[in-house]
């Protein structure tokens, strides 16, 4: 089963090798003061993916120089994030019977790696589940950890262990990754890959309803515009796209186009918005680059376990392919027209940030955490208001959960805490 890993999100994110640098941004004292009153939260960290890997400490200082990670607690404080959703992340593998008992046991692994941080470390981290703890676990000084799963081969073999996945913490779901799986189809991972078959399975279709009894948030990043549609269809609640971009910026599957942003809208909905370089901007990577990158990934194994000599002889490696191909890098500016797009088509109550922090995301001037306030001030100087740009740092993920809740069947959520 192939699994995200750090090698795996340096991969993707096409930060490596030499690149025009963004056009600078200079962060004034009132985007600083802004930012601090604001409830800061990210849809999509996919940090967990490093908690058991060799010597890798999230209160440890790191550099995505040295080891490729872009969050811990020290840069966490440093650029002002408080915290966000951080992932249950399992790569799609065999739909056969053994292949769903390895996704069941890796998921619940994952969630009791992320479960075990938070009670590590209870001076700097507290487990959220419903809206109002953001602000409180931020008036304590601490950081939030709401938990999500991407794709939801973990619950194939057992889809009523959603109930204990809640009981867990969990707050938000999405059906599929980068393959089809047996609740609906992906979008793909390649420019005009072909992807459709139904959209949702009755497997997608029953997990939507069980979601939406328990105030479980949809999330539609990774599936097919086939499923975007089918899931706004049914949904009883409004949905999340935790980490996505425009396709009217650029035409990637995993980006979504703006006739459906608007719907998105609509509906209730939030989008928040990714910085993997590859969704944000044309790179040039052929299809000869693709599968030297993946003999370099093949040869580290793909699996987590890397310490962080060999984290550096692929970041490395990956560095000198990129440079041997010309390989183009999205940087900041690229970031923004996405950004900016996003909160043009659909309304500044309908975005957010959702950046594929350690899966991935990550452009040239946006390396790492400890650049947010550059978002910040960037979003001011295209001339949003100090109410406007807290609700794209987290007022609207938080009145989206609260929503969400707002919506469940309190029976359903009742039996599930019991």
């Amino acid at each position: 089963m192939k699994t995200k890993t750090l090698l795996a999100a340096v991969l993707l994110s096409g930060l490596s090798g030499t690149a025009a640098q963004a056009g600078e941004v200079v962060v004034g004292e009132h985007a600083r003061q802004l930012q601090a009153a604001a409830i800061n939260l990210d849809t999509h960290l996919d940090t967990p993916a490093l908690f058991g890997q060799p010597g890798w400490k999230i209160t440890d200082r790191h550099s995505r120089a040295e080891d490729g990670s872009q969050i811990d607690y020290p840069r966490m404080v440093e650029g002002g994030l408080d915290g966000g959703f951080w992932v249950v992340y399992t790569g799609q593998g065999p739909l056969d019977e053994m292949g769903k008992l390895r996704a069941r046991d890796f998921g619940l692994k994952r969630l009791g790696e992320i479960r075990e941080m938070v009670a590590a470390n209870p001076d700097k981290f507290a487990l959220a589940t419903v809206a109002g703890d953001a602000a409180r676990i931020k008036a304590e000084g601490k950081k939030s950890v709401y938990i999500s799963m991407e794709n939801a081969y973990p619950l194939s073999h057992d889809p009523t262990l959603l109930s204990y996945y809640y009981k867990a913490g969990l707050r938000m779901l999405s059906l599929v990754h980068g393959s089809h799986n047996d609740f609906a189809d992906s979008a793909g991972t390649a420019p005009g890959a072909v992807t459709a078959r139904e959209g949702l399975t009755d497997k997608g279709r029953q997990m939507i309803v069980e979601a939406n009894k328990l105030g479980i948030i949809l999330d539609h990043s990774h599936a097919s515009p086939e499923v975007f549609d089918q899931m706004i269809a049914l949904s009883k609640a409004p949905i999340i796209l935790s980490h996505s971009g425009a396709w009217d910026v650029y035409p990637h599957p995993r980006n979504l186009d703006d006739k459906r942003l608007k719907v998105l809208a609509a509906h209730g909905g939030v989008i928040q918005v990714n910085s993997l370089g590859g969704y944000l901007i044309d790179t040039g990577a052929t299809p000869a680059y693709r599968a030297e990158l993946g003999k370099i990934y093949q040869s580290f194994g793909g699996r987590r376990g890397l310490d962080a000599d060999a984290r550096k002889q692929a970041m490395d490696q990956i560095a000198a392919l990129d440079e041997k191909y010309g390989i183009k890098k999205a940087n900041f500016d690229d970031y923004m027209r996405h950004l900016l797009h996003i909160i043009k088509v659909a309304g500044w109550e309908h975005v957010g940030l959702g950046a594929d922090w350690d899966g991935g995301g990550g452009v040239v001037g946006y390396e790492d955490i400890t650049a947010l306030p550059k978002v910040v001030q960037a979003l001011l100087d295209a001339g949003y208001n100090d109410a406007q740009v807290s609700a794209i740092l987290g007022g609207n993920t938080v009145r989206l959960i609260e929503k969400v809740q707002s919506l469940a069947d309190p029976e359903a959520v009742k039996a599930a805490l019991e």
